[in-house]
């Protein structure tokens, strides 16, 4: 492994170097941000740069301003300690979750469950093969959810894909019976409106709802009519997985017009998603409160009642925000961290160019008692290390690292990689470590990186998209109370109470 002795260097050499081409930065400026695509089977399209942008990254690379092609480099306070390659799935990995000794990876192609126990080796237990983007995933007790967001000819795993202008196509939700982690089985399906791009879980004693969040409705779907303004709810009893079903679509954008309530988007706003739905929603079920990402908008959600989530406040930011991606809170409940995804997580924007605001983190005070909690803007945060002009980088999904008295997260950012960043002055975020690869490819722009970096009992997990499945540690003074903590189970989007609100 190689260490970057001074990111601050990089950043000033690379300045110039990494500013994606023209042509691309029109079409961030002028069209709204998508979400990672949802090709289904289908492989990620590759993007030639310019031979310019070629050359610059050649030189960086042998003058030693950027790591080589797929080069370690990390702070002094991480250490890499494993990587597990993929192996039968294929396609892009996603995102992780948690229980007891294990972590469950998503992939498109399926899910892999592996045996975390030991950090240095991680083992895999089982792989299932299930296609459908983006398999975002979830365990509660001993059921496994699984989403589908790719047009599917059914809801089996031996599903093919089939354009979504056909009624009889699927996607939605799978559940899954994990009592045997070597041996899971398929339970149940449900399907929901314009399918589950992401999904929250919001345990109860006797059932487990889902949040799910989906968009980008068109009337020649029979499936996903516009408007969209909201989301699906489906209650999972958990002593009859099977009978798991849909109780309610509530809409979070009401108003008049074909497109409800949400920011309109283009050409209003240009550069911004229009809001038809949501990307992420993140939980705090012992608080009864919520935060939702939801393209255009950024929501706070009380959540007292699960099946009727009711919006309390929402923001825009048609200045610097493209896309909302995800939202999360800090411990004490009073913070809201919302996450950019402009150029959908395929596009080089961790430049010059584009700048400090844009792609990055959104940090928000909540203010305010009850249902007149407002959000407040404070400020962005964005990685400080430029990237190559063949690197995709933009905020991704993170979590909280705990330590009590402070707002630590762990974030990924593709092929920006692994970012570890304090919050705890709102208005003055800053980056504390960090671990990333040299880019995928030299000569074109590629999907790859980490997709999810979260902390787990005493680690941190990136599920890298081309790479597999890393495990990191952390030790500074600032983050070493954190190895204290102890979970038996973590789904970032249903945030744990680490000390007591």
């Amino acid at each position: 492994m190689t260490l970057l002795k001074d990111p601050r260097t990089r950043r000033r050499r690379l300045g110039v170097m990494a500013g994606v081409t023209g042509l691309l930065a029109t079409l961030l400026t002028a069209a709204p941000a998508l979400a990672i695509p949802d090709p289904g089977d289908s492989p990620t399209a590759e993007r030639k740069v310019s031979q310019s942008d070629r050359t610059d990254v050649a030189e960086a690379i042998a003058a030693g301003e950027i790591p080589g092609v797929g080069e370690i480099v990390h702070s002094a306070n991480i250490k890499h300690l494993a990587n597990v390659p993929k192996d039968v799935l294929l396609d892009k990995n996603s995102d992780l979750a948690f229980q007891g000794r294990y972590a469950f990876a998503g992939n498109y192609d399926g899910f892999r469950i592996f045996d975390i126990s030991n950090p240095k080796a991680p083992r895999t237990v089982s792989q299932v093969l299930c296609p459908g983007s983006q398999n975002d995933i979830t365990v509660d007790g001993n059921l496994l959810f699984v989403s589908t967001d790719s047009s599917r000819s059914d809801s089996s795993c031996n599903s093919t894909t089939q354009p979504a202008t056909e009624k009889s196509s699927w996607e939605g939700m799978k559940i899954f019976d994990i009592t045997d982690k070597r041996n899971p089985k398929y339970v149940a399906a449900v399907e929901t409106a314009c399918g589950s791009h992401t999904h929250t879980l919001v345990p109860e004693r006797r059932n487990v709802y889902i949040y799910v969040s989906s968009y980008s409705p068109n009337a020649a779907y029979p499936d996903c009519q516009p408007p969209h303004d909201g989301i699906s709810v489906i209650k999972v009893p958990r002593n009859a997985p099977e009978k798991a079903a849909v109780v309610g679509f509530p809409v979070l954008f009401p108003g008049e017009g074909p497109d409800g309530g949400g920011n309109p988007g283009s050409p209003t706003n240009p550069g911004v998603s229009k809001t038809t739905g949501c990307h992420d929603i993140t939980a705090l079920p012992e608080l009864d409160l919520a935060a939702g990402a939801c393209m255009g908008d950024g929501i706070l959600l009380s959540i007292k009642d699960p099946e009727h989530p009711k919006v309390i406040d929402q923001v825009q930011d048609n200045v610097n925000f493209a896309f909302w991606h995800s939202a999360t809170f800090n411990q004490k409940a009073n913070k809201v961290v919302f996450t950019d995804e402009l150029g959908g997580g395929g596009a080089a924007t961790c430049n010059a160019e584009i700048g400090p605001n844009r792609g990055a983190d959104g940090i928000y005070d909540i203010v305010g008692k009850g249902d007149k909690r407002k959000l407040v803007f404070r400020s962005y945060y964005k990685i400080p290390r430029h990237q190559a002009s063949t690197e995709n980088c933009v905020a991704h999904n993170g979590s909280l690292i705990p330590v009590k008295g402070r707002d630590i997260m762990v974030q990924a950012w593709y092929q920006g990689g692994v970012s570890v960043w304090e919050f705890t002055d709102s208005s003055r975020p800053r980056e504390i470590a960090y671990f990333e690869r040299g880019p995928d490819n030299a000569t074109t722009l590629t999907s790859g990186g980490s997709w999810s970096a979260y902390y787990y009992n005493g680690y941190i997990y990136s599920n890298d998209i081309s790479n597999g499945f890393d495990v990191l540690r952390i030790d500074d003074r600032r983050t070493d109370p954190a190895k204290w903590v102890r979970l038996d189970e973590l789904n970032v989007q249903t945030q744990p109470d680490y000390f007591g609100w």
